[in-house]
């Protein structure tokens, strides 16, 4: 056990997160989402039994957000109504109100079009949550400070 993590957040969860760079898309989709097809031999975790808005709120307590895009939180758009925003993404949005105060509301991303980011993306976390649309693109942002 460490202090100050949150216990969703196992060993190779966290080396995955740390692994990421400067810009690099983390995908975090749903129980339906073709996640295997996506990774296509990139980094694929699941966590079954969990809902999306807690695994978005453990893995928003210790990433950073890129602040040099202008949309570095994005969800996949639902098919014929792009501009409705489900309950599975109502409740991701609160967690990043809660954990990441300033932030801009989730921008919509076509359905092709977020499976083909994806793709590009680092990596992708499979949600055992079977809501649809729950299908998220977080992009990593840095830690300034001095050394030591």
């Amino acid at each position: 056990m460490l202090k100050n993590i949150d216990p969703l957040l196992s060993a190779d969860l966290l080396h995955f997160l740390a692994s990421m760079g400067h810009g690099d898309d983390l995908a975090l989709v749903d129980a339906n989402h073709p996640a295997e097809t996506v990774a296509g031999g990139k980094r694929l975790i699941r966590l079954p039994g969990l809902s999306m808005e807690r695994v978005a709120r453990a893995i928003l307590s210790v990433l950073p957000i890129d602040d040099f895009e202008p949309n570095p939180l994005r969800r996949m758009e639902m098919v014929g109504n792009p501009a409705e925003i489900p309950q599975v993404q109502r409740a991701v949005q609160a967690e990043i109100d809660r954990v990441v105060p300033g932030q801009p509301v989730l921008a919509g991303i076509e359905r092709f079009a977020f499976y083909e980011a994806a793709k590009a993306g680092f990596g992708v976390i499979q949600v055992g949550d079977p809501r649809p649309y729950g299908c998220f693109l977080f992009r990593k942002g840095v830690i300034a400070g001095e050394p030591g």
